[in-house]
């Protein structure tokens, strides 16, 4: 069976919700580039790498992370053995652009690399802040030791609203979104009515709200989601996740997560233009109930609250509403005196484990931060903190909330009282 077959059964399974193609799946790195048309190959993995080949070159539309560039070159190389004289960033996340390095080290001409103008402002970006990525990265993936980096494989050629390339026998036509990012760019290859919407699409609901990252464009997405469905592609090959065969199905993804977020956000800012609290709007906003169903909607990565706060960012500043908390107490003067009226900090803890019990995970959340913030001290209060998060992780869908939740537990679980090794 050829390669392109197998990459259609796996397509359609992923069509029909028979398997995990989504971002929040963290795929392997493979060791293979599988057909998906002629002179078009796909590399799958956390980041995937789409490849071009004509008798003279090789092109690659993003390069894939750090952690497997040395595999991913050794799949792209069994692929083909031309010369590598181009590659397109989608976008500037790690997992996009981190994969040059092999090929910088063969011998011949440098390759070039094709952005839009915004990525060289976040790598400046990435470069002032990366102990913070370094740290909400771990958080989020579930890996201690990550680290970020401060240099990155710049661009050659920038682009700032839209740019045709011709290369390896393929045009590229290029525009910019803004979308999970401020720096998005989409490509439409005319041979094959092939899309390229790196991150814009990920089999999943849009990362629209990742609450410990920078700002997100939720409406901003929609208008480039219309505008992708109306060019009629026949293929549609995402940076995560399986591609998808079929100008109707195509359309169909497209238009309904633009219909998705465009409730979300009409919604948001209804209630805002009235007057309402944020805490108001996140209570209150929910998707289109039709969309329900649709796996590739699904709140498995980020979340509609979040995207919901997400816009409150965009459109209304960090004031959200309460007076209270325009020029708040801190956190721990608040639990201090919450836990002196309630009668200790270990009372406020029990009653969190009781709401736990209960089925309240979020009242549970709030009240187990408070007493440890009222005494950090008393490694007890640990392990009620360090349940109470671990509940809260196993029962989010979510990867965003997994990821802080289960971090917090594991804060408290190395403050909590150890077993002695005697014990038992």
């Amino acid at each position: 069976m050829s390669q392109t077959v197998n990459l259609r059964q796996h397509a359609e399974e992923a069509w029909n919700a028979e398997g995990d193609a989504s971002i929040a799946h963290i795929a392997p790195a493979s060791d293979r580039v599988l057909e998906v048309a002629d002179g078009v190959g796909l590399l799958p993995g956390f980041g995937n790498v789409i490849t071009f080949r004509d008798d003279d070159e090789l092109v690659l539309f993003d390069t894939g992370n750090p952690v497997t560039a040395e595999i991913s070159h050794a799949a792209i190389r069994a692929w083909s053995d031309l010369p590598l004289t181009a590659a397109f960033y989608s976008h500037g996340h790690f997992d996009h652009v981190m994969g040059l390095a092999p090929f910088d080290a063969e011998p011949g001409p440098r390759t070039q690399v094709i952005a839009q103008e915004r990525v060289r402002d976040r790598f400046e970006r990435y470069a002032l802040t990366a102990g913070y990525n370094a740290v909400i990265n771990q958080r989020q993936f579930q890996i201690p030791d990550l680290q970020w980096a401060t240099e990155y494989r710049q661009p050659d050629v920038t682009f700032r609203d839209a740019m045709t390339v011709t290369r390896a026998g393929f045009t590229f036509d290029l525009f910019h979104a803004e979308g999970e990012t401020d720096d998005a760019a989409v490509a439409y290859v005319r041979e094959h009515r092939l899309l390229l919407p790196g991150d814009m699409f990920i089999w999943l609901a849009p990362n629209c709200g990742n609450p410990q990252k920078v700002q997100r464009f939720p409406r901003e997405w929609a208008i480039a989601l219309r505008r992708m469905a109306s060019l009629g592609a026949e293929i549609m090959a995402p940076s995560h996740g399986v591609p998808i065969f079929g100008a109707d199905r195509i359309e169909q993804v497209l238009l309904e997560t633009a219909e998705w977020l465009e409730s979300i956000v009409e919604q948001t800012l209804e209630m805002m233009n009235a007057g309402a609290r944020l805490d108001d709007i996140v209570a209150t906003v929910r998707p289109p109930a039709h969309l329900a169903s649709r796996s590739y909607l699904a709140p498995k990565y980020d979340e509609p609250e979040f995207i919901v706060r997400n816009l409150w960012r965009r459109y209304g500043g960090w004031y959200d509403g309460n007076p209270a908390r325009l020029k708040p107490a801190t956190d721990a003067e608040l639990a201090r005196s919450v836990a002196a009226m309630a009668g200790g900090a270990r009372v406020v803890a029990d009653e969190a484990l009781r709401l736990l019990k209960d089925g309240d995970l979020r009242l549970a959340a709030q009240l187990a931060e408070m007493a440890t913030q009222a005494d950090p001290d008393d490694a007890d209060l640990h392990v009620a903190r360090a349940e109470v998060y671990a509940a809260r992780a196993e029962a989010e869908e979510s990867l965003m909330a997994k990821g802080v939740y289960a971090w917090a537990a594991s804060e408290s679980r190395a403050r909590a009282p150890q077993e002695s090794p005697d014990a038992g």
